[in-house]
């Protein structure tokens, strides 16, 4: 490692059970020596944590999540921020960005990003954010007021809901940019400064907390009422993850197949979708569980017998990247049933490690619904597949060390002092 200086990350909300993939990620850079301060914007507010978070040393500073809740350290925080050479400048660009977006949220990223500024430990050399929506521009403005560079991971929806102008602007203040599907480096690539400025890097799955389970799986086909296949579906209930259509689809099912479904997750959806469960005839063989710790996750997929995710662009362009829960499916060698959306086809091969049916299409969903209840010869061929396939392509470790590289050369590069950008 280049020395001592310490990086602050800054993340929408911490710890959270939906974003594995940066806790694993924090650990990881860890575990490599890197200094982290964790700065969320959101105080915690699922009802327990995973493991990888228990392991995580590093500082958490929460900012004010709604300013009036804290007036008296926004106004230090500006008084103090004010002061320094680069807030001018921040408060500027601030001033441009606010005319394109007169939102209370756009007043509420400036006056977190002071508060940042004034309270970032004094040893802070370098600004990481995840997400090149809303906790880059707090990182983008804390960049400006305090002279530290700064970079960022891409991931999902932020890229997809950002407006063109918001994100041109990240990707030009930010010294360098990664994202972890192929789909997301095209779109930022086109918007960045310079070709290189965006990588591909996949954030993987930390093998080791997914060893192989070495059970053998059911063969159950769905003829027997008494012992129906299980059918496994994690993730928020919102509009990308396309739960309604996946009850469409099994409304669809013959009556003669016998199956259940059990859902892990949160999300606002819950409630409307189990009413329409109901509606469809449907709620009895369905188990809602809410948001679980990752333990609770892992036994679901070694004792389920497909895994499904219906994955689909949302109204608002919110479409999914490279969905972590697929991966953690895979690496328990269950079969795989997804949909041709964000970053999906990238890990699941169509017949070949899983099966892909069109965003939206509930026939097509209920077909492969079908064929995978139906055939335990085929579920066993697709997860052995699907499992050496993530094994071997999708291991968190290449990944995490070119972040490390990125974020030790930057360190050493100029100790992560930025050149202000010029006011727009």
């Amino acid at each position: 490692m280049t020395g001592p200086g310490l990086i602050v990350v800054v993340v929408k909300g911490y710890p959270r059970l939906s974003e594995t993939f940066i806790a694993q990620e924090l650990l990881g850079l860890q575990q490599a020596g890197l200094r982290l301060c964790i700065a969320s914007m959101r105080q915690p507010t699922d009802p327990a944590i995973h493991p990888v978070h228990k392991q995580i040393r590093a500082p958490v500073l929460y900012l004010p999540e709604y300013l009036y809740h804290a007036p008296l350290r926004v106004l230090r925080g500006l008084i103090r921020s004010a002061r320094r050479p680069g807030f001018r400048r921040a408060f500027t660009t601030w001033l441009g960005d606010l005319a394109r977006d007169p939102s209370p949220n756009r007043f509420r990223r400036f006056g977190q990003a002071a508060v940042l500024a004034a309270e970032m430990p004094a040893e802070a050399r370098w600004l990481h954010a995840h997400f090149i929506h809303t906790p880059s521009a707090v990182t983008r403005y804390t960049s400006l007021i305090t002279g530290l560079s700064w970079s960022c991971s891409a991931h999902a929806k932020d890229i997809w809901t950002s407006p063109d102008w918001e994100l041109r602007g990240n990707l030009a203040s930010a010294r360098w940019v990664v994202t972890c599907t192929r789909a997301g480096l095209q779109r930022l690539a086109s918007l960045a400064p310079t070709l290189g400025h965006v990588r591909l890097v996949y954030h993987g799955l930390d093998l080791a907390s997914f060893a192989a389970s070495g059970e053998e799986r059911s063969r159950r086909d769905g003829s027997d009422p008494s012992d129906p296949v299980r059918l496994l579906t994690v993730g928020r209930a919102v509009e990308k993850k396309g739960f309604d259509v996946l009850l469409e689809a099994l409304a669809r099912l013959p009556a003669d197949l016998h199956w259940t479904l059990t859902h892990i997750g949160g999300g606002e959806l819950l409630k409307a979708l189990a009413k329409r469960a109901g509606a469809l005839g449907i709620g009895h063989r369905i188990a809602w569980r809410g948001a679980q710790a990752q333990s609770t996750v892992l036994e679901a997929y070694r004792s389920a017998d497909v895994f499904v995710l219906p994955c689909r662009t949302a109204g608002n362009g919110d479409r999914d990247g490279l969905p972590n829960v697929l991966m953690e499916a895979q690496s328990q060698r269950l079969a795989c049933l997804s949909t041709l959306a964000g970053g999906v086809p990238e890990l699941i091969r169509d017949g070949e490690t899983g099966l892909l049916a069109p965003p939206g299409d509930s026939g097509a969903l209920a077909d492969g619904l079908a064929a995978l209840i139906r055939d335990p010869g085929l579920r066993e061929r697709l997860a052995a597949a699907g499992e050496r396939h993530v094994r071997a392509k999708f291991d968190m470790r290449p990944g995490l060390d070119e972040l490390v590289a990125l974020l030790d050369a930057s360190l050493g590069a100029d100790g992560g002092s930025l050149a202000l950008e010029p006011a727009q």
